[in-house]
């Protein structure tokens, strides 16, 4: 047994916990935290599992992980990327589309609509006066022709008709039922995904703008995943192996945290948007992840 072990173990026994109780905290394999006391990691995935399971198993009996690494640093393996294939050991990155371009495309379509209904009203009403302009012509003409039809009959017996006034009105009713062109409705603004500090090995982010909180891991590679609700249910506490993918709807178990083994190999994405490393995955592999829902400004 290492001294590290020895050192794992009292601090377990002077909490009163069994191996079984310490495998129900952590949710790592017993035989897994009985090879960490007894210097044994052979069973184990890879240094950087090795690694992880003692930070955990560090945090469950009160020691400090920090201190547990740099005191017992020869004792513990060194997480290296030679463990995985060199092009398992790189971070995919996707391109997304800014919160300025999204803005600019939800606007667009409603400009269009608005400026479609404004020509169409325009076009309607040039045609009632067109038909308009017509009809008068034609009234005008008719009473220019009167006195030679009723020529030889005494004008003073002839009752002028009144000209017809309805041409006005019925362009005013015209005018009046035409419908004002739409007001553009204010976008809703898109989800946000902000960064809100660092402490350790723990970065925390928050969701605003949003009305859910959707929470997506996938691997690239090897890792070991474990994420866990505000309630301290576990989700999930594996290992996520290349091109296998977990998600869940956190809404109504906020904050979420989620504890990466292997960073390099780790994709988040929250609601869609994929979460930037605010701790760099190749400088610390092994991270803590919670994210807090503050959905929208009407919740």
């Amino acid at each position: 047994m290492t001294e590290l072990g020895n050192r794992l173990r009292e601090a377990r026994e002077a909490k009163g916990l069994s191996l079984e109780d310490l495998q129900e905290i952590t949710k790592i394999q017993k035989r897994y935290l009985k090879g960490i006391e007894e210097g044994n990691y052979a069973p184990m995935p890879g240094n950087f599992y090795v690694r992880a399971f003692i930070k955990q198993y560090a945090e469950a009996v009160g020691l400090e992980p920090e201190e547990i690494f740099n005191v017992y640093a020869n004792e513990i393996p060194a997480s290296h990327h030679e463990d995985l294939p060199e092009q398992l050991s790189r971070v995919q990155t996707r391109k997304t589309v800014s919160p300025q371009d999204s803005k600019v495309f939800v606007i667009l379509p409603k400009l269009l609509v608005g400026l479609f209904v404004i020509g169409a009203v325009f076009a309607i009403w040039y045609i009632v006066q067109s038909v308009a302009s017509e009809d008068q012509g034609e009234r005008v003409s008719q009473n220019e022709n009167a006195p030679e039809e009723n020529a030889g009959v005494n004008n003073d017996l002839v009752e002028e008709e009144p000209a017809d006034e309805g041409n006005g009105d019925e362009t005013g009713e015209d005018e009046d039922n035409e419908e004002p062109a739409e007001s553009e409705e204010p976008a809703e603004p898109e989800p946000v995904l902000e960064n809100v500090g660092v402490s350790g090995t723990t970065a925390s982010y928050a969701l605003k703008n949003a009305e859910q909180l959707t929470v997506e891991v996938s691997s690239t590679g090897r890792t070991w995943i474990q994420v866990t609700g505000a309630d301290n249910t576990v989700y999930f506490a594996d290992e996520l192996t290349e091109g296998n993918t977990i998600s869940y709807n956190m809404t109504q178990n906020s904050p979420v945290k989620i504890i990466v083994g292997f960073a390099p190999d780790t994709q988040i994405s929250v609601n869609g948007i994929p979460l930037e490393y605010q701790i760099p995955a190749d400088d610390t592999v092994t991270q803590n992840i919670i994210i807090q829902f503050e959905g929208t400004s009407e919740q």
